[in-house]
């Protein structure tokens, strides 16, 4: 019963190891049902035969017969829950296992778009410098230009006013 309950806890091989156990113990356990049974079907016919002499001997071993059937029958049960309690586990595990590769799966995708998106944004940020750079010198030309016409305009008045 104490190994049963710590299946629970353990990994791929020790599982494997401890469900193989168990059933090594169920094969066992059913030869050793199979001999206590044949052994009751000697003890039985051998009575028959000399006719049961003594019967409160007869008594007396049918009495631990029966008893140790029943321990018998009582760890085959325990065996049995152990051996399906490890088998569930054993499935859940295999889920669990399932339910991870796909989050990681998904884990995967998620980070390589985030890369596409990190290289767009990259080249996003590229172009609008560069606009800006573009604006600044629009700008600057602009400034120079209404600089030039204002000089034009201001030497045009004083060329008008000089000559009359």
């Amino acid at each position: 019963m104490a190994k049963t309950g710590r299946i629970i806890n353990l990994t791929g091989a020790e599982k494997k190891a401890c469900v193989r156990e168990t059933e090594r113990h169920l094969e066992e356990a059913n030869e050793l049902k199979r001999a206590l049974i044949a052994f009751s079907d000697y003890v039985r016919s051998r009575d028959e035969l000399l006719g049961g002499d003594d019967a409160n001997d007869v008594e007396d071993q049918k009495a631990r017969l029966l008893d140790n059937t029943e321990k018998l029958e009582r760890s085959t049960r325990r065996l049995e829950s152990g051996y399906k309690t490890s088998v569930e586990t054993e499935k859940i595990g295999f889920q669990v296992l399932e339910d991870l590769q796909s989050q990681r799966e998904t884990l995967k995708r998620a980070r390589d778009r985030l890369r596409d998106q990190d290289a767009e944004l990259g080249r996003s940020s590229r172009i609008l410098t560069g606009m800006f750079r573009r604006v600044i010198e629009n700008r600057l030309l602009m400034i120079f230009i209404m600089v030039i016409v204002l000089l034009v305009i201001i030497l045009s008045i004083y060329f008008i006013a000089r000559k009359s």
